[in-house]
Formats: structure tokens, sequence, C-alpha cells
């Protein structure tokens, strides 16, 4: 992080929480003037936030079930990953990917709106690319739930 300093993480920890804040506001919250203030808010746009969003409830959407799926394959080559990249990339259900270390290769999380859904899913996920095991856990509660990184 280069020339980021206190007043750059105190008003990026607001945005975090709320990206509508105005600029007078957060101003007035860290110190500043409005027109330096709003200079900051304008250069941490450019360098260090990667994108402004609206986050939605997802059970006002019927999106009900949160399903973590570990993936194993035997098959650890570039062709292999691509496949199976761009197979599961395509499944808008899948909200996160990931690539681990250890026992699991692959972390996915999948939203839908119950468990019927879910398996219409997970018949995507396995065709995506040849798997040797594919595990699905159901969440049970979301206990924190947070898009703000600890700054």
């Amino acid at each position: 992080m280069q020339n980021i300093d206190a007043k750059d993480l105190q008003i990026l920890r607001i945005l975090q929480r709320d990206d509508t804040v105005s600029a007078a506001e957060i101003a007035d919250r860290v110190s500043l003037s409005v027109n330096a203030c709003w200079r900051r808010i304008k250069r941490l746009q450019a360098e260090v936030i990667e994108k402004q969003v609206a986050i939605l409830d997802p059970v006002k959407f019927g999106i009900g079930l949160t399903v973590f799926v570990s993936v194993r394959t035997n098959q650890h080559n570039e062709a292999w990953l691509d496949q199976f990249s761009t197979g599961v990339s395509k499944i808008s259900e899948v909200v996160e990917f990931y690539r681990l270390s250890g026992e699991t290769d692959y972390l996915l999380k999948v939203l839908t709106r119950d468990i019927a859904d879910y398996d219409r899913v997970y018949k995507q996920i396995i065709k995506a690319a040849p798997l040797s095991d594919v595990s699905s856990s159901f969440a049970m509660e979301r206990i924190k739930s947070t898009t703000s990184l600890p700054i």
C-alpha cells in the first residue's frame, strides 16, 4: 500500500460500511475539508477501490441455501484447470471459487433456492471437468458475513 495514510484508512473504513455516505459527511467524520476529502476519495477509487456495488439480501430473492462444495481432482495440469475454471465460472450460482492447498483442491461457495435447485447446479459442476471427489456442506446459519477488509 503506497501513499495510504491514517486519514485514507479512516475514509476507506467508512466507505466499506456504506459507500453512499456523502463526501461532506466523511470529511466531517475524519476532520478534513470537503475538497480535500473528495480528492482523497477520487484517488482511492483510482488506486485501491476495486469496485462499488449494492449488496442484496439473498433471502428477499428466494435464495435461502448456501452450499460449500469441496472438489478434489487427480488431474493437476493447466488444461484441466482451464476446462474446470471455464465451466464453473459460467455457473451464476457459484459466487466464490478458490484453489486451495491441502486435501481439498477447490472450494466453491454456491447460493441456491433450495436442495432441488442445488442438485441442478451440482450436475453442472460435475459436467465441467473430470473430478475424483465432490463433497457438499450446507450452511445451517450465517453467523458473520462481511465484505469489509480488516484495515
